[in-house]
């Protein structure tokens, strides 16, 4: 049975997402408590897990109130353990958890933090890339280098299509803006900009193919002749694209 998705808008621009199914309710990410919270008393439900994807204050800052609220437990990457909230459960990539009965796999998602973990739900089809894999974009690499961050965007590529990718924030603007300046022609872009812009979709969420169609972090095959890479490796093509977004 596939888990109830919720997402939930926090602060200016960030998502968090509930999980619900077999009777437990887990949160990916704990931006802000209140409209967390507020989410789960309308649906009735206690929070019995919270994943943390990487150590960033927008992704964890609500995380003590939310513990001591609802007394739910805290799963994050060990490795980064000395940058997240106290751990209650330690993961690794390539390990699992355990979400509301559903094994979900941990995945290195490096680039814009080191430790950045994904975690991808086979059986519901949810992958939750935070600020790895965005909607049309990639987050940026501040601790990472190029070359990483393209390894962590092709193992999410290596899912399943129908895969549904929930990103860490709402940047459709700027995103669809940078998208359009480097493929005008991209009429599925267009498509999912007017469908956004219209309130018929959520841009933090689309499947990957719906991503591999629109997000030029993912079209470099698409892209390097026009920019005049065509026998450079991928990393290569993609380390540009990063750099052209960084200066748009």
């Amino acid at each position: 049975m596939t888990l109830e998705l919720i997402p939930v808008r926090c602060l200016t621009d960030n998502f968090a997402w509930l999980l619900h199914g077999n009777g437990k309710t887990a949160l990916i990410d704990a931006p802000e408590a209140t409209p967390i919270l507020a989410e789960l008393e309308a649906r009735g439900w206690s929070l019995d897990l919270i994943v943390l994807t990487h150590h960033h204050d927008d992704h964890i800052q609500a995380t003590a109130e939310l513990v001591a609220k609802t007394g739910a437990k805290v799963a994050g990457n060990g490795a980064d353990a000395h940058r997240l909230p106290p751990l209650d459960i330690t993961l690794a990539p390539g390990g699992t958890l355990e979400i509301c009965d559903e094994t979900a796999d941990i995945l290195d998602v490096s680039g814009h933090t080191i430790g950045h973990i994904a975690v991808h739900l086979p059986q519901s089809h949810y992958a939750f890339t935070a600020d790895s894999l965005m909607a049309i974009g990639c987050g940026r690499l501040f601790e990472g280098n190029a070359p990483m961050m393209w390894e962590s965007l092709t193992r999410l590529n290596a899912l399943p299509g129908e895969t549904l990718i929930c990103s860490g924030h709402d940047y459709c603007r700027g995103n669809g803006a940078f998208a359009l300046s480097v493929e005008p022609g991209n009429e599925a872009l267009k498509q999912r900009l007017a469908d956004v812009a219209a309130g018929r979709k959520i841009c933090a969420l689309a499947s990957l193919d719906e991503e591999r169609a629109t997000n030029p972090f993912l079209r470099v095959h698409a892209l390097r002749a026009s920019l005049g890479l065509e026998n450079a490796p991928d990393a290569e093509v993609f380390a540009r694209l990063r750099k052209m977004k960084d200066e748009f």
